[in-house]
């Protein structure tokens, strides 16, 4: 029976390939939650079904199932997207606005005013992403 379970495993593997397998990982309500059930699924079956044969001395069969089991296991967890959104497209005057810069300003005083700006906004000297979008927006805006 063990024999059987094993064999349908490395068939539905197979079957499924490398896309395939990505299909499972959207299987079942993964748009809303964070992990991937159909993948994980998939990751713990093939694990089993690999240390199956593994123990009973298939070691041919055993050990690609173990190891397409760890590459549905890093798939079964979804990556990261990243929270900041596209730059904003702005008006010359708006720009102006954020950089506090007058009407006639030169290259030289928009880049300076968005330098000490930046230093001030830089997600990384803890301002915020969404303010530093909007600098870098201005200061393309007035320099094109």
């Amino acid at each position: 029976m063990l024999v059987i379970i094993v064999l349908g495993l490395v068939l539905l593997g197979a079957v499924l390939g490398g896309a395939g397998m990505r299909r499972i990982g959207r299987w079942a309500g993964q748009a809303s939650g964070r992990w991937r059930p159909g993948t994980g699924m998939g990751a713990i079956i093939f694990a089993f079904g690999g240390l199956a044969l593994s123990v009973r001395g298939a070691w041919i069969i055993g050990l690609p199932l173990l190891a397409v089991s760890g590459g549905l296991a890093l798939l079964t967890r979804k990556r990261a997207r990243s929270a900041t959104p596209p730059p904003a497209r702005i008006s010359a005057d708006e720009a102006r606005a954020v950089l506090g810069v007058p009407i006639g300003a030169s290259r030289k005083e928009v880049q300076a005013a968005y330098l000490r700006l930046m230093q001030l906004a830089h997600p990384d000297k803890g301002g915020t992403t969404g303010l530093a979008i909007q600098l870098n927006a201005a200061r393309k805006a007035l320099l094109a």
